[in-house]
């Protein structure tokens, strides 16, 4: 079998259990039969016992036995199947692939996206991290007239907006953030770096919006309302894993988070326009207000 026919067995069985909740295997079988993978032929309970341990080191999913439950299987990790890990983008990107696959007649009524894989660049990078090697990079600044070099340690890269990032650290500790659209060119040295054992990379970010970091702004408590159907949309796309649902009327929904307000923050809140009213603090309101005007004077113009 080849490896893409197995992958598409593993997406299956993954998608078969979490849905089910908990699904015996004989139960499983029932399903598997009705495919066009199975060709009409049961799955063996070895096969089964291959993919679930091939399922586990590929994507860290954990499919797990209930004996108390009848023998039921069930996802022991569903949480990284929610969350924003690297199983569930893997996942979700193999899964959506998988659908359009067998869609061959709706391949002219399925739009996606397009997100920039980073090609040679990313991988150059992904290489380094994993074997600690400080890079050579060649980097394009916004509004600079040309490139500059620098020897770095990477620590971590982020997709954020159809775009890759990577988080890099200079020798004195300094980290800063690099685009990959551009990174000109990308060399692995000799030279080996060790890690920051304190660096956490989901903390690094944590309390960001997207890939702005500033030290200088401090973090801090934000609540806004917002009106028409904005909730609704917050609730089920929230704007940072930090917003929390404080107050609900019929008008209108408060919402509160914790982060930093840097300027791609407040780019975002511009872009909710009258949908979103900033009540705390004073001073992110008053700013907000004054890039209106700012944006006002222009059309006036």
């Amino acid at each position: 079998m080849t490896t893409y026919l197995k992958f598409k067995e593993y997406i299956w069985l993954v998608n078969t259990i979490y849905q089910a909740k908990a699904i015996t295997f004989a139960e499983i079988n029932e399903q598997w039969i009705k495919t066009d993978m199975s060709g009409g032929v049961e799955m063996a309970r070895t096969t089964f016992h291959r993919h679930k341990c091939a399922i586990e080191d590929i994507f860290g999913i954990y499919i797990e036995c209930d004996k108390k439950n009848g023998n039921k299987y069930y996802i022991g990790n569903e949480q990284v199947l929610r969350e924003d890990s690297i199983q569930n983008w893997m996942f979700s990107t193999l899964s959506v692939g998988n659908m359009v696959e067998e869609s061959h007649s709706l391949y002219n009524r399925i739009l996606l996206e397009h997100v920039p894989s980073g090609g040679e660049k990313l991988q150059q990078v992904i290489k380094a991290m994993k074997e600690s090697r400080t890079i050579s990079l060649t980097y394009r600044r916004y509004g600079s007239p040309g490139c500059g070099t620098y020897t770095l340690a990477p620590y971590c890269v982020k997709l954020f907006r159809q775009r890759w990032y990577l988080v890099a650290s200079f020798e004195s500790g300094l980290k800063s953030v690099y685009s990959f659209d551009r990174i000109e060119t990308v060399e692995l040295l000799d030279e080996k770096f060790k890690m920051n054992e304190m660096f956490d990379a989901a903390e690094f970010f944590s309390d960001s919006y997207g890939i702005v970091i500033d030290d200088k702004i401090e973090s801090q408590r934000i609540v806004f309302r917002a009106y028409g159907y904005e909730p609704y949309y917050l609730r089920d796309l929230p704007l940072h894993h930090s917003q929390r649902e404080i107050n609900t009327t019929e008008e209108y929904s408060d919402f509160e988070l914790k982060l930093k307000p840097t300027a791609d923050f407040k780019a975002l809140l511009m872009s909710r326009g009258q949908w979103i009213e900033i009540l705390e603090p004073q001073s992110l309101a008053d700013e907000i207000v004054e890039w209106y005007k700012n944006a006002i004077k222009r059309y006036e113009k």
